[in-house]
């Protein structure tokens, strides 16, 4: 993880393993949700071991909001843990996606 010095405004890039109950509780929805509303762009996706990833871009603060809900979830989740590691920043999304 790269050490970042917090600039108002900066982009930045997190991607983000989530474990516990978040597959079957509309975890991904909520997230692309919760991430649009925020500004961000991206994709969130579940993994076959039970998990779900996400990769956010946008502003640090956005990023910060977004990964503290997070710690969260929706109602019916149960989070044990989110793993959270920043990247550089690509700019390559147009918006917030689920994939499949």
């Amino acid at each position: 993880m790269r050490n970042r010095s917090v600039v108002p405004g900066i982009k930045v890039r997190a991607r983000i393993l989530v474990s516990g109950k978040v597959q079957g509780v509309y975890y991904r929805q909520t997230t692309k949700e919760v991430a649009s509303r925020n500004g961000l762009k991206g994709w969130v996706r579940n993994l076959a071991d039970g998990r779900v990833e996400a990769v956010f871009e946008g502003d640090k603060e956005s990023i910060d909001r977004t990964i503290e809900w997070c710690r969260t979830g929706p109602p019916n989740a149960r989070v044990q843990a989110v793993d959270v590691s920043f990247e550089d920043y690509s700019g390559e999304f147009s918006d917030f996606r689920i994939s499949y």
